[in-house]
């Protein structure tokens, strides 16, 4: 096989933000994209950070921080951001010998993070230093063969990108119904609904509430005018008993429990990014100890500490583990409502408003204490309301997931054609 040192294709840049003339903070993620960065920079010299480039990559050398993965991303969503002074900003040397999406193709393969861990050194720390991330070896086929191999790998990234935008227009769609009917109060009239206005008025039935002239009446606890037959309550009152769960203390959950396989534990990363690739584990035993931290089909895990707010709901596919330290369950009583509804509340404008309101901290914000977040008013509709709506959130939950399937499978078409990289790159042209 052909294979090359990569150090001949590659040379470090050093360019510092001496003029703050960049302002978008990357960091690398455990997906080895460069996203924004949730780091707490007040009072931090960003003159000293390094400018990364659109095609240039941005590598961490230490690589006992994430797992099996190596930190290293190529920046493509942006012309230009910076980055902390602990990455190596790096390029490729000459484009027309090397694609700069070719090799990161290279690097998502799990058998460079082997390598890398392997090739890492160090007692406090390992690392995996310049010298010899230069030597790795590769193979480097024809610029040709390198634009088709990057070609078919783009385009089931492309069709992955348009599930999420789709799914985010799913989720957008839910809001924009939430907040028509449970808002604004507009909600469709029906006998079930609204029986006496729609004995009363049958040519009203199927019309908007509230714009159709629908009784309102204030309420005191809520400070607001709500339709008839509503009633207040609080946060805390949706949820079953035991509802409210905290993630374990430290002392609870440390890093010498954690484990590469068993049952997973849940980060703020789930939460934030609704993703579901882990990084740790705990053993059964520990799990059982733990349990009381698990979580359920249709429970909120909600990010609690640093990036707050950022909810995932969890559905029957997803594996049973424990959450960490920094995340919140919330798990609803369903005889009132199911927790897809609650989280269509939570992810609301106001909804989440409410639901920060009260965090504080001095050197990590933290989410607002169990009584103020138990405490938050709500507006509660009758049941009618409530199941018809949460029907509806439930079809598009439906087609949210189908696509969320739909991706999985092209993610392990992807990692095929990563695993066949070595193969394909090597081939005679007329193969």
């Amino acid at each position: 096989m052909n294979y090359k040192r990569l150090g001949n294709f590659i040379e470090p840049i050093n360019i510092r933000n001496t003029e703050l003339e960049v302002t978008t903070l990357l960091g690398v993620s455990i997906k080895k994209v460069l996203m924004p960065s949730i780091a707490n920079t007040i009072g931090t010299n960003m003159k000293t950070y390094k400018i990364i480039e659109k095609n240039q990559f941005a590598y961490g050398p230490v690589t006992s921080r994430n797992g099996d993965k190596i930190s290293i991303a190529l920046l493509e969503d942006y012309d230009k951001a910076i980055v902390s002074q602990a990455y190596t900003v790096f390029k490729v040397i000459d484009e027309q010998e090397v694609i700069p999406q070719y090799l990161m193709m290279w690097f998502r393969r799990p058998e460079f993070d082997r390598y890398a861990r392997f090739k890492s050194h160090g007692s406090a720390r390992e690392v995996f230093d310049w010298e010899e991330f230069c030597d790795t070896q590769l193979p480097i086929p024809s610029i040709e063969k390198q634009r088709q191999i990057v070609a078919e790998y783009n385009t089931v990234t492309q069709s992955i990108h348009l599930n999420k935008k789709i799914n985010t227009n799913l989720e957008a769609t839910a809001q924009a119904l939430y907040k028509h009917w449970f808002v604004d109060f507009n909600f469709p009239i029906t006998e079930e609904s609204c029986p006496e206005l729609a004995s009363g008025s049958p040519h009203l039935i199927g019309k908007p509430y509230k714009s159709s002239g629908g009784e309102m009446v204030y309420n005191e606890e809520l400070d607001k005018d709500i339709p008839v037959g509503w009633s207040s309550t609080t946060l805390g009152k949706l949820l079953s008993k035991k509802g409210y769960i905290r993630g374990p203390f430290g002392s609870a959950l440390k890093k010498s429990d954690m484990q590469k396989k068993g049952i997973p534990v849940y980060e703020q990363q789930h939460a934030i990014y609704n993703h579901r690739e882990f990084r740790y584990f705990i053993t059964k035993e520990k799990y059982e100890k733990l349990k009381r931290f698990s979580i359920e089909p249709d429970d909120l895990v909600i990010s609690c500490s640093g990036t707050l707010g950022r909810i995932t709901l969890i559905n029957k596919e997803d594996k049973i583990g424990v959450i960490n330290q920094a995340l919140l369950i919330l798990r609803t009583d369903k005889e009132i409502m199911e927790g897809i509804y609650l989280k269509c509340f939570l992810d609301s404008k106001k909804g989440n408003m409410m639901l920060l309101d009260g965090s504080g901290g001095s050197a990590q914000v933290n989410i607002a204490k169990r009584e103020i977040i138990q405490s938050i008013p709500y507006a509660l509709a009758n049941n009618t309301l409530i199941e018809k709506f949460t029907y509806k959130l439930k079809i598009i939950q439906f087609k949210i997931d189908k696509n969320v399937e739909q991706s999985k499978k092209l993610k392990e078409l992807q990692s095929l054609l990563l695993a066949k990289m070595t193969q394909v790159a090597t081939k005679p042209a007329s193969v």
